[in-house]
């Protein structure tokens, strides 16, 4: 049987959930009060997403929802409806907007549920503000099940503004491995983004559609179109499939400072999607849009 637990200290800005099941063979842990974001995972006694100390997660966004914009925006400036609008720079080294603007809130818990296989919690933000680089309200639901095998992070966000806004959407998980030099990431993909020094799109690169990237001593920070909605990583220990319910897909790769870590990204943008078009979309007054990420053992 699973349990759900809920830890609240606001004195010390504390708000998470621990989910776990009675065997203490899969367990998650969820910050509401950092984007909502899953900070801890195990899956059948495996240990896949842990804390990156002494990374912050204020540097990091480790396991944060990016919304309503995956990546950079490059000056944090952009062009919408022929009206031009100003973000805040939170990547003050690059001059861009980065990682959205959900990361940092407050999730509320709505509901939960158990069973003997499963757990699933519901959390929500809702948006009233309307920013001056975004000026558009929302609201957007994170569903998290876990069960001994797989996670399920299902994003709905529902446009409850009078105007249409443009987004694309993203997960930021670290996964750990033994060894990374062991590991590789398989997907398909015929096409890789090149950047600039400020990691902004400038072009694209021709590749060959089945990709594996052998990690060994490698520093990444990729992106790739996908040709398949599923990406796999596999390690000495564990090898996990990772798909999307969305098929037009990015793939961000990238290894931080922390030993045997390595950012696997699904995406539906790309850096500077918001000027560029790669995978921008939109969402009209009182619609929804819902992406579903499963990521199970293999």
């Amino acid at each position: 049987m699973y349990q759900i637990k809920q830890t609240i200290d606001l004195k010390n800005n504390i708000n998470f959930i621990e989910i776990e099941d009675s065997n203490k063979t899969s367990y998650a842990k969820i910050h509401l009060n950092l984007g909502g974001s899953l900070q801890e995972l195990m899956l059948l006694n495996h240990q896949l997403i842990k804390d990156l100390h002494p990374l912050t997660y204020q540097n990091t966004y480790a396991s944060a929802i990016l919304f309503p914009f995956a990546n950079r925006i490059a000056d944090g400036s952009y062009v919408y409806d022929n009206q031009t609008y100003q973000l805040e720079i939170n990547q003050k080294e690059e001059n861009n907007a980065l990682h959205g603007l959900v990361y940092d809130k407050t999730f509320e818990l709505i509901n939960q549920k158990t069973t003997p296989e499963k757990a699933e919690v519901l959390l929500s933000y809702e948006e009233f503000e309307q920013f001056e680089g975004f000026p558009f309200t929302y609201t957007i639901d994170l569903k998290y099940i876990l069960t001994k095998n797989s996670l399920d992070v299902i994003v709905s966000v529902k446009n409850t503004d009078t105007k249409t806004f443009p987004f694309t959407i993203g997960w930021h998980p670290y996964f750990i491995s033994d060894d990374l030099s062991k590991s590789a990431v398989h997907f398909k993909s015929r096409k890789k983004f090149i950047f600039n020094k400020r990691n902004i799109t400038q072009g694209i690169e021709e590749i060959a559609m089945d990709r594996t990237i052998f990690i060994e001593n490698k520093t990444l920070d990729d992106c790739f179109d996908l040709d398949s909605n599923e990406i796999d990583f596999e390690t000495p220990i564990y090898k996990f499939a990772l798909k999307s319910s969305e098929k037009d897909s990015f793939l961000q790769l990238y290894t931080p400072p922390h030993p045997n870590t390595i950012a696997i990204e699904p995406t539906t943008g790309i850096s500077n999607s918001f000027n560029n078009g790669e995978g921008l979309k939109t969402i009209n007054p009182n619609d929804s849009y819902q992406i579903h990420w499963n990521l199970k053992l293999i």
